[in-house]
C-alpha cells in the first residue's frame, strides 16, 4: 500500500521546497499533478532536463518517491487539431515520467458528455499512438471517470478501461466523484462500484464530496434552470457525505493494494494541516 499527496494545493511553492514539505508532513510518496512550471493543465510540459533534475534531487535528497504522475491533456477531443496536439503534450510527459524514474501515469478519459460518441472514437486514435509508447517505456496507466468527461459514471468507465485489454492499463476510483460516478440515481452504492472495478481497481483518489442529487435534487440550487454544469468538492474526510465505512471496509475485503492518494484541494489556507489529517485517517484506515 502506498499513500501520496497530491500536492495541488502547496503548488505556489517552488518544486524543492513543494518536496520538502510533503516529506515534513510524513508522506512517503507523491502524485505530481500539474502546475505551470512542470506540467500545466491542458498544455505542452514546461519541464527541461534542468527542472527534471531539480525534482530528482529533491526527491533523493529528501526520501519521498513518486509514486505517479498525473497530466491532463485533450486526448479525446472530437477537434482533430486539438486531439493531436494532447498526444505530442502525452509523449513528452511520458518521456518526463520515465527520466523520472516513475512506473505509473494517471489521468482523465476527458472528451465532451454531448459528444461522447465522437469524443469516444478520439479516445481510441489516441490510445492506438500512445499505448506502445507506454509499453515501450514500462509506465503503466490508470484511468479515472470525471464529471463533464465523455465518460462519467463507473460501470462504464470500468468496461471501457477493460475493452482496452492490456494489463498495464487500469482503473482508478475517484472518491470525490462518487455521486456522479453512480449516475442519476440518488445516493451511491460504493460497495457495488468498487467491487465492480475488481481486479482493474489499482488506485483511488481520497477526499470527501457532497451528494448534489441530495434533496430531490435540491441540494445545489443553479441557474439557469437545466444548466449542464457539474459540481462536486474535494473536502476532508468528514466534510461531505461519502460513506467512508463502507468505502474502506469494502476495500479492506478487496485486500486493496494498490495507491490512495490523497487529493484535497479545498483549503489552500490550510493545506498543510489538512494533509497532515488525511494522512492520518487514511493511514489508520488503508495500512493496516
Amino acid at each position: 500500500m502506498k499513500i501520496a499527496l497530491d500536492p495541488y494545493m502547496l503548488r505556489a511553492l517552488p518544486i524543492r521546497e513543494m518536496v520538502r514539505t510533503v516529506a515534513d508532513l510524513g508522506y512517503a510518496y507523491i502524485e505530481l499533478s500539474p502546475r505551470d512550471d512542470f506540467m500545466p493543465f491542458f498544455r505542452h510540459p514546461r519541464a527541461d532536463d534542468e527542472r527534471v533534475a531539480e525534482l530528482r534531487s529533491a526527491l533523493d535528497e529528501t526520501g519521498v518517491q513518486l509514486s505517479s504522475v498525473l497530466p491532463l491533456y485533450k486526448w479525446s477531443s472530437p477537434d482533430e487539431t486539438e486531439r493531436q496536439s494532447a498526444v505530442r503534450y502525452w509523449k513528452r510527459m511520458i518521456e518526463i515520467t520515465a527520466q523520472l524514474g516513475c512506473p505509473l501515469m494517471n489521468s482523465e478519459f476527458n472528451g465532451r458528455p454531448e459528444a461522447a460518441a465522437q469524443s469516444e472514437a478520439a479516445f481510441w486514435r489516441s490510445m492506438e499512438e500512445l499505448l506502445p509508447v507506454f509499453e515501450r517505456e514500462g509506465i503503466a496507466l490508470n484511468l479515472e471517470a470525471h464529471p463533464d468527461d465523455f465518460c462519467e459514471e463507473n460501470d462504464p468507465a470500468v468496461d471501457l478501461v477493460r475493452a482496452i485489454n492490456k494489463p498495464y492499463v487500469n482503473y482508478l476510483y475517484c472518491a470525490p466523484h462518487t455521486f456522479h460516478l453512480s449516475g442519476a440515481a440518488p445516493g451511491a452504492d460504493i460497495a457495488r462500484m468498487l467491487r465492480y472495478a475488481g481486479d482493474k481497481l489499482r488506485h483511488l483518489h481520497l477526499a470527501d464530496t457532497f451528494d448534489h442529487k441530495g434533496s430531490s435534487g435540491l441540494r445545489y440550487i443553479l441557474n439557469p434552470p437545466g444548466t449542464a454544469a457539474r459540481i462536486h468538492q474535494h473536502l476532508d474526510i468528514g466534510q461531505g457525505e461519502v460513506d467512508w465505512n463502507t468505502f474502506f471496509s469494502t476495500l479492506r475485503e478487496m485486500n486493496f493494494d494498490g495507491v490512495a492518494t490523497v487529493c484535497v484541494f479545498a483549503w489552500e489556507e490550510r493545506a498543510r494541516e489538512s494533509s497532515a489529517l488525511m494522512l492520518d485517517r487514511v493511514t489508520k484506515e488503508l495500512a493496516r
